[in-house]
């Protein structure tokens, strides 16, 4: 996989999430978004699950989990799709080409 494929990846993705998911509810998840809506005042439980999913991105981002899926995923970090080119781009280092080191020191 390549950036260019995570790029696809998340348009396509993109495209298929409509305005509002529907999402079944376990009990304890029920019991936990009820305990939120009380503790916030608020009865628009939509609200609160957009939180939880920016907590949940946010967890992932700072801890380091999301660059760990992507690098399994797709060889590439956030970092990386953010700048739209990979480290190894910003570099340089793939414009070069790669050293015959058997050759190298042949005179």
């Amino acid at each position: 996989m390549s950036l260019d494929q995570l790029n696809d990846d998340v348009k396509s993705i993109y495209v298929d999430i409509d305005d509002s998911p529907t999402v079944d509810l376990d009990r304890e998840t029920k019991n936990e978004l009820a305990m939120l809506a009380a503790a916030f005042g608020t009865d628009d439980v939509d609200e609160l699950v957009r939180r939880g999913i920016h907590v949940l991105f946010r967890s992932t981002v700072d801890t380091g989990d999301l660059d760990f899926q992507l690098r399994g995923s797709y060889d590439v970090t956030y970092d990386e799709y953010l700048s739209g080119m990979t480290y190894d781009e910003m570099t340089g280092r793939d414009q070069y080409p790669q050293r015959d080191d058997e050759r190298r020191y042949q005179m």
